[in-house]
């Protein structure tokens, strides 16, 4: 996976050294990450946090948002900022997130895809899909509960998936009165699990996403904190990327082709790597291994598919997708 860093070079001047200021600046850098973690870790409120301060919430939203609150909230007379990204109505009466949400701002430094994915373990398989394009992870941890089966288990499909740069967020420190402690004993404890996994490049914040505290402002209530915010933190990531040979296969499955009974195609864009008929792979969340039986692609089967390329891919064995 490789950032899109759109650019138009000229190879000849049609006028003088001095006109060259007029020349349009190159469009900020697009990053696609992913929030992931256990549930209730606080995931959909931080990504609506983080779109509500960075102005990227329209009139109408937050007019709509304040009505959601009070009758869907949890958060009290306070804007519950979920909402901004749970819109399935089984989503607002459980209070949890079921599928993929992706919501899209900008800053002047950058613009950013966000996949909100669901923290259940019944939904992994939705997290899966989100993490197969991401470029950055933002691995939520509650600040009372610690590391979760699911926050290890998000991060090892993370890894699994070729991403390679992540953010550990320590939410809700607000919670325990915003003690370095906790935060302390939860990085010592993530740290005991990396050698496992294949990040190159981690970063450790401490944040409330319910007060915005180390969102887009550095927070006066955690003063032992000195890094970046989690805004600056995006904003400046370099995620690594594959070069195109080595890049492993990943392709999130949008849609399953059944026109009948002796066929059954998995469809979807190919979000990394090369795949050929023949070739093996797992089938996540289950780790399920199958062959690769035929691939097709808008002109009808080819023998190969690269990334970028939407194919219908069918498998010689039955497995859960």
């Amino acid at each position: 996976m490789s950032s899109v860093n759109a650019r138009i070079l000229d190879a000849e001047f049609a006028g003088p050294a001095a006109d060259t200021a007029a020349v349009p600046a190159p469009a900020p850098s697009l990053l696609r990450f992913i929030t992931c973690g256990s549930v209730d870790d606080g995931k959909s409120t931080l990504i609506g946090r983080l779109l509500y301060d960075s102005k990227a919430v329209f009139d109408d939203q937050l007019e709509a948002l304040k009505r959601d609150s009070k009758k869907f909230g949890t958060t009290g007379d306070d804007l519950d900022f979920a909402l901004l990204v749970d819109g399935l109505s089984a989503e607002r009466e459980q209070g949890i997130t079921i599928d993929v949400a992706y919501r899209y701002f900008s800053t002047s430094k950058r613009a950013f895809i966000i996949a909100d994915t669901p923290g259940h373990e019944q939904y992994t398989r939705n997290m899966a899909t989100g993490a197969s394009s991401a470029e950055l992870a933002v691995i939520l941890v509650d600040a009372r509960k610690g590391i979760l089966p699911q926050t290890r288990r998000h991060s090892f499909i993370t890894s699994m998936l070729g991403v390679k740069s992540v953010i550990i967020a320590v939410n809700k420190m607000d919670l325990v009165g915003y003690d370095q402690g906790v935060f302390d004993a939860i990085v010592a404890g993530y740290k005991e699990i990396l050698p496992s996994l294949g990040f190159t490049d981690i970063a450790y914040i401490p944040l409330s996403a319910k007060n915005g505290d180390n969102i887009t402002a550095r927070s006066p209530n955690l003063p032992w904190y000195t890094g970046e915010t989690l805004l600056e933190r995006l904003e400046t990531a370099a995620p690594e990327t594959f070069e195109e040979e080595g890049a492993p296969f990943r392709m999130p499955v949008q849609w399953v082709n059944r026109p009948n009974l002796d066929f059954r195609g998995y469809c979807g864009t190919i979000a990394g790597g090369r795949v050929s008929r023949g070739d093996e792979v797992v089938a996540l969340p289950n780790n399920g291994t199958t062959r690769i039986k035929a691939i097709y692609g808008p002109s009808g089967e080819v023998a190969s598919a690269g990334a970028g390329e939407a194919v219908t891919l069918t498998l010689a064995d039955e497995v859960d997708l």
